[in-house]
């Protein structure tokens, strides 16, 4: 069974870091594209960061590039998001999503929720003072 779970989010204030886990069980990482969204109250579901498992080539939406970084550890089957100088209007529940190899052999096809076949449950991160 493929289960994702993500750990790490809190409280924390504007300009503060936060790091994120995405644990994976069930299956091995390898070969997968891996996400991480967040939603906020009454927003769309919007994609940050992707890592492509099998060379560790990573993407990013315009709006964390130099703040966030992505990075995988193969041998904990596990993905991260460090965040940086997070901003208030970040606060959201943040999820994980894996694209599996079947549909994306050449790693990350980009930050659309819709290819993601398999979901966290969420972490949520406040950013407030």
């Amino acid at each position: 069974q493929v289960q994702l779970v993500e750990s790490g989010g809190g409280l924390v204030q504007p300009g503060g870091s936060l790091r994120l886990s995405c644990a994976a069980s069930g299956f091995t990482l390898d070969y997968y594209a891996i996400g991480w969204f967040r939603q906020a109250p009454g927003k769309e579901r919007e994609g940050v960061a992707c890592i492509s498992f099998s060379d560790g080539s990573t993407f990013y939406t315009d709006s964390v590039k130099g703040r966030f970084t992505i990075s995988r550890d193969s041998a904990k089957n596990t993905v991260y998001l460090q965040m940086n100088s997070l901003k208030p209007e970040e606060a959201a529940v943040y999820y994980c999503a894996a694209d599996p190899p079947e549909r994306s052999p050449w790693g990350c096809r980009g930050l659309a929720p819709d290819y993601f076949a398999s979901w966290g449950q969420g972490t949520q991160v406040t950013v407030s003072s």
